[in-house]
């Protein structure tokens, strides 16, 4: 459902009814799920919102956002999981184990075919036709996908395990889960199982457990097959492990730990290989927004947050210590790197990462289409005042026109009346239908002739605005009146905080809920995405502070937005002023 990106109609923050509401529905749908986990899942008093949205084939579904991933979503008045939630709650529903390989298939929107399931030693978990599962990889009990039953367990054993098993909603790497924080899977160990009981009197479960045991050998051996032909002829001779399997052992440092290396990594990265002399001084803001965000590899987000350092400021001063970099406040509230080493060994010795070529085949069959601002052009319509004007070429009232279009017809209007001045072919004659439709009526005894020019543009003036979007790879299409700017501007909270609020977005093909993200990891700012006041389906976005500079930036020179449709980039803080 989410293989393909989706279109967001609305991202609101939840009321205080909904959340009640919200909150019994999960209680009724996942009975095994507690109080306590209840309220956990669908929080209190912490930020929570519903985004309304379309998947790519039309179907509208409700997404429910807590800490910035999406937790829960909803189709045809049924609630689901997401990954995220799964991975907080691996035993929420009934689990069924695929091969690793099987997921780039169902990131691409496949259903899960029963010949690829592994078949556990204590038999399929059981259901029924339509129950809500998920699906786990070999050696990871965490959820990978998310999916409906099309048969019971009883049928999937009868059929041999053959068909169609599970109708697949949402995966891990799909768009819902690019949405959120875009975190990869946590290791959690598969559960220890007892053998089934093979004891007389229960020779059904010896003939289930027989067929499954054939199943799952020959599932593994096809699997260990395809691997083997994949291999090198020398990685083929290497010992594979138990099953033809290898496992990665549990990373035992902490997430603290690991956001601190990932940190490393990509200041390393940056400096190696997008810092160069000629852009020194550079503001350490830059540094962090422009060229390490972008080094942070494919599933993962760089959080300082969440490191030891807490702030870019610290892990800078660090760096200084080590003698890779110099930093200096250059101006009042604003550091700088001023110099770099980049003779240090640990620039020198630091081997830029690479993604694997499964990773890089899933990435490139599933990477988000860079934005592209979409082709606005100004239209003019034809109001009743203007129709016996223009009705000669056949356009009646409410007919749109373009701006070329309306100035070859005024032209040969002219020319076909002989209202062209025999004397001075920059003027124009007007003619009674001239008069009623461009002269006011203080002008219309007074006024016989004008030029090209003033005649072409007061046509103008008289039609009503309109005008056409079209986006790539879309039809165009054509609104009435004008479009409304982006619109940026200063707001003081009642704690005497500036926040920046932008609106509008969303008529630019921008998505609000993305945006904000960009934004809070360039600004390293909290960001907020709520209904615009007075504004019908609209949201706005509010960044802590005054980070008008880098929404300009943003939208400039990436989204590469004319600045003619952005109003408010006048009040970014100037140089050295505190935001």
């Amino acid at each position: 459902m989410f293989a393909k990106a989706f279109r967001v109609k609305s991202n609101t923050a939840i009321k205080g009814s909904d959340r009640r509401k919200l909150r019994a529905d999960v209680a009724a749908v996942f009975p095994t799920l507690g109080t306590d986990q209840v309220s956990e899942l669908v929080p209190g008093k912490e930020e929570l919102n519903i985004v309304k949205l379309y998947a790519h084939r039309g179907d509208a579904v409700t997404v429910y956002v807590s800490g910035g991933n999406p937790i829960l979503f909803e189709l045809e008045k049924n609630l689901y999981p997401t990954v995220y939630t799964l991975w907080s709650y691996p035993d929420l529903l009934p689990t069924f184990t695929t091969w690793p390989l099987v997921l780039e298939k169902l990131v691409g929107g496949a259903d899960l075919m029963l010949p690829g399931l592994v078949v556990p030693p204590a038999g399929l978990p059981q259901v029924q036709k339509g129950d809500l599962c998920a699906v786990a990889l070999v050696g990871n009990r965490a959820p990978v996908a998310v999916g409906v039953a099309a048969m019971s367990t009883a049928e999937m054993l009868a059929s041999g395990l053959k068909g169609r098993g599970f109708c697949v909603l949402h995966s891990y790497q799909d768009h819902l889960w690019r949405s959120g924080d875009k975190s990869s899977p946590p290791s959690i160990a598969p559960l220890a199982l007892d053998p089934p009981d093979l004891s007389e009197g229960k020779g059904c479960v010896k003939a289930d457990t027989a067929l499954q045991g054939d199943m799952r050998q020959l599932t593994l051996e096809e699997e260990v097959q395809q691997r083997c032909e994949e291999k090198s002829p020398s990685e083929a001779t290497e010992d594979p492990g138990p099953g033809g399997l290898h496992v990665d052992p549990m990373d035992s440092k902490t997430l603290q730990e690991q956001m601190d290396e990932l940190l490393q990594t990509c200041f390393l990265h940056a400096l190696k290989c997008y810092v160069r002399k000629a852009d020194l001084p550079l503001l350490t803001s830059t540094l962090l927004g422009s060229h390490m965000f972008s080094c942070c590899p494919e599933g993962r987000q760089l959080d300082i947050k969440k490191s030891s350092y807490k702030k870019l400021s610290k892990f800078l001063q660090h760096m200084q210590q080590e003698q890779i970099i110099q930093v200096q406040e250059l101006s009042k509230g604003v550091e700088s790197i001023v110099a770099v080493d980049w003779k240090h060994p640990r620039i020198t010795s630091f081997v830029i990462p690479e993604p694997s070529p499964t990773s890089q085949t899933i990435q490139e069959g599933s990477r988000e289409q860079p934005y592209h601002p979409p082709d606005i052009k100004p239209l003019y319509c034809v109001p009743a005042s203007m129709t016996l004007l223009f009705q000669e070429s056949g356009h009646k009232k409410g007919s749109v026109l373009e701006g070329s279009e309306v100035r070859t017809f005024v032209i040969n209007y002219a020319k076909k009346n002989d209202l062209v001045d025999a004397d001075n072919k920059n003027l124009v004659k007007l003619d009674p239908i001239l008069c009623d439709c461009i002269l006011e009526k203080d002008e219309q005894h007074t006024v016989t002739k004008l030029p090209w020019d003033s005649l072409l543009g007061r046509c103008l003036e008289k039609l009503q605005p309109a005008y056409q979007v079209t986006f790539p790879g879309q039809e165009p299409i054509v609104k009435k009146g004008r479009i409304c700017p982006i619109d940026i501007t200063l707001a003081q909270k009642a704690s005497n905080k500036k926040v920046t609020v932008v609106r509008n977005l969303e008529a630019y093909g921008l998505d609000p809920r993305s945006v904000a993200a960009t934004l809070q990891q360039r600004c390293q700012a909290s960001t907020t995405v709520t209904s615009a006041p007075g504004l019908k389906d609209s949201v706005q976005v509010q960044i802590q502070g005054n980070q008008i500079h880098h929404l300009g930036r943003l939208l400039l020179e990436e989204y590469r937005l004319p600045r003619k449709h952005i109003q408010g980039l006048e009040k970014a803080p100037k140089p050295g002023k505190k935001k």
